[in-house]
């Protein structure tokens, strides 16, 4: 495979951090609600949330690897644009599975009007579905669903007997409950509660294929989130221990240090290349359970590390609450934290090998 960004990623990653810096420059202390009206209309007047969609719903034709350009970006400013859930995932189904709802749920959407979480299984499907005579009655709850707190509305996986479905439901249906959690690095997940809520049969995906795509498109999307994260936490570091002084010498001039920078280069290149190599199997339609695990597996395992380096070499200025360090050190262990540990993906992985890990 090729690493190199095709032109569609470099004008889209341009176009992103363009916008997103200048963004930065004019928010240098965001607030923690995880999400930016402002910030999400202007990235769709510039085009960025329909870009990477397929023509049909008006999106410019790209996909899978140009969302995890914008995202490598959005990590890099830690901004608060849900895109990962909103476009990545949820806007990505729907293009890819249904045609009925296109109009109706993606055009509000792509104008920056509306946003949308993904409440998928986990280790099991936490929501129930049955079939009426006039749709579907869905049950059940999932605590920290991303982006949950501001969301208009839900994609659900549940369980349907033998089978797992997709459904959209509506912040405002009848017997919906979403209640704010805060977490590591802001407030915008929630507790999703849906006590027989009525979803129409025009609001269900029951492709059988399409839960496991999507979980696959949102274990992308932490990863290339983490990796701009990452990416700009080492940047920041890196220069700090360029500037700071000790001994009337600059920090990055021992070995220690030195050893430790080094160390978190090679963790983001592994976030990088296990990143691409998962995205670049997805996007040819290949199998890639293996390397999304693999992905994951750094993802976490990266995250952790590089995140505490770039505190460790910042010394106590890099935890304050009002430098910026701060909030790439708490969105990376958020990322962690998504992905899972270290060890469960690659359980998981010598498990899909069938091999003893």
């Amino acid at each position: 495979m090729d690493f190199e960004y095709t032109e569609a990623q470099r004008d889209l990653s341009g176009l992103a951090r363009e916008l997103l810096t200048d963004w930065a420059v004019r928010n240098p202390r965001p607030d923690d609600s995880g999400f930016d009206p402002e910030l999400w209309r202007a990235m769709a007047g510039a085009g960025l949330l329909e870009a990477a969609l397929p023509e049909p719903v008006d999106g410019g034709g790209f996909g899978v690897l140009e969302q995890c350009a914008v995202l490598i970006e959005i990590g890099r400013t830690v901004a608060p644009a849900p895109y990962s859930t909103s476009i990545a995932v949820v806007a990505a189904t729907l293009a890819e599975f249904v045609d009925d709802l296109l109009v109706r749920r993606l055009r509000p959407l792509l104008r920056g009007e509306t946003t949308f979480a993904a409440a998928l299984a986990r280790d099991f499907a936490a929501f129930e579905a049955e079939r009426g005579e006039n749709g579907w009655c869905v049950r059940g709850s999932q605590s920290v669903v991303a982006a949950g707190a501001f969301a208009d509305g839900f994609l659900i996986e549940a369980c349907a007997g033998a089978n797992s479905i997709l459904l959209v439901v509506d912040r405002a249906a009848a017997g919906v409950t979403v209640t704010g959690q805060q977490v590591v690095n802001g407030t915008d997940a929630a507790i999703l509660e849906l006590r027989e809520v009525q979803v129409p049969d025009g609001d269900v995906i029951l492709a059988p294929e399409a839960p496991g795509w999507a979980r696959r498109r949102a274990a992308l999307a932490v990863c290339a989130h983490q990796l701009g994260v990452l990416e700009r936490a080492l940047e920041m570091t890196a220069e700090y221990a360029r500037t700071r002084k000790q001994f009337d010498k600059p920090i990055g001039a021992f070995q220690a240090v030195r050893q430790r920078l080094a160390d978190a280069y090679i963790d983001v290149e592994a976030v990088r290349l296990t990143l691409w190599q998962a995205a670049w199997r997805e996007s040819h339609g290949l199998v890639a359970e293996a390397e999304i695990d693999v992905a994951k597996f750094w993802a976490a395992e990266a995250g952790h590390r590089v995140a505490h380096t770039a505190v460790h070499v910042h010394a106590s200025t890099g935890i304050y609450l009002d430098y910026p360090m701060q909030r790439y050190f708490t969105a990376a262990k958020r990322a962690e934290f998504e992905s899972g540990t270290a060890l469960t993906h690659l359980r998981g992985l010598g498990a899909f090998l069938d091999a003893p890990v």
